[in-house]
């Protein structure tokens, strides 16, 4: 009888022993945790400078003020089209993917455009007029809301516009004095502006874009005087600019930003 006992205490002592030997050959090796991912995005923060160029398009139409009455005859409309150069200076700020700032923009232009007064268009005895307009810069003060996938930014733009105006009358071909200057007038003419354009960081703090700009200034009467000086009449002129440009920008700060 105490042989059985003995030899069931012993079977059952390895039996426990087992599990204890299998668990020390199976144990793993520690392995360390991955570091968590970084990904690095585009961050348009940040003060900029850059330089554009274009074209552009004034639509005019003028109005001949009768005297005394003020009743206005139209003497038709002709666009003003040409090219453009110049730069802009702002500043961006970006949260999450919202880009919002502020520019300013100042460009030489030459747009220029006439048409023979529908009025006075002459009839070989009289005197016919040609009216003809030119805008040689202009002016923008924006603010700006975007939206940034990385490093391709999508704006839309508004605010005010300035733009220098001159305006000419000269005698019409095919009348006596054909192209001699009549009366002239210039203004500075001040408006609305609105645009939208796409932009795209192709370097680290350098981007390039394209943008459309159109440029409300409504209408003005504008007193005309002969090259002696002497007041010839006067025209109610209204107009509206488009513009489209290719722009070039230089972004202090850093380029990138870390996010996890």
């Amino acid at each position: 009888m105490k042989k059985v006992l003995a030899a069931a205490a012993g079977t059952l002592a390895l039996a426990l022993a087992a599990p204890a030997s299998a668990a020390d050959l199976a144990a793993r090796p520690y392995t360390k945790a991955p570091a968590p991912a970084v990904a690095t995005i585009y961050d348009w923060s940040g003060f900029y400078v850059g330089i554009n160029g274009g074209g552009g398009s004034a639509h005019k139409c003028w109005d001949f003020v009768t005297p005394v009455t003020g009743t206005l005859v139209g003497e038709g409309c002709h666009n003003a089209t040409g090219g453009t150069v110049g730069g802009q200076v702002g500043y961006r700020w970006q949260s999450t993917s919202w880009v919002f700032g502020l520019e300013g923009q100042g460009n030489w232009a030459d747009f220029s455009g006439d048409n023979v007064s529908l009025v006075f268009p002459g009839s070989g005895l009289v005197t016919g007029d040609r009216n003809r307009s030119r805008i040689d810069s202009f002016g923008l003060l924006t603010g700006h809301v975007g939206y940034a996938w990385n490093n391709v930014l999508f704006y839309v733009k508004g605010g005010g516009a300035v733009v220098g105006d001159k305006y000419d009358i000269y005698a019409a071909a095919g009348t006596p004095g054909a192209g001699a200057l009549l009366a002239s007038a210039s203004e500075t003419r001040w408006g609305a502006a609105v645009g939208v354009g796409l932009e795209f960081g192709f370097a680290p703090n350098w981007s390039v874009g394209v943008e459309y700009d159109h440029i409300f200034l409504g209408h003005r009467t504008i007193n005309f005087t002969t090259p002696a000086g002497v007041f010839f009449g006067s025209d109610r002129i209204g107009q509206d600019v488009d513009i489209g440009l290719v722009r070039l920008n230089y972004r202090f700060g850093g380029p990138l930003v870390a996010r996890y």
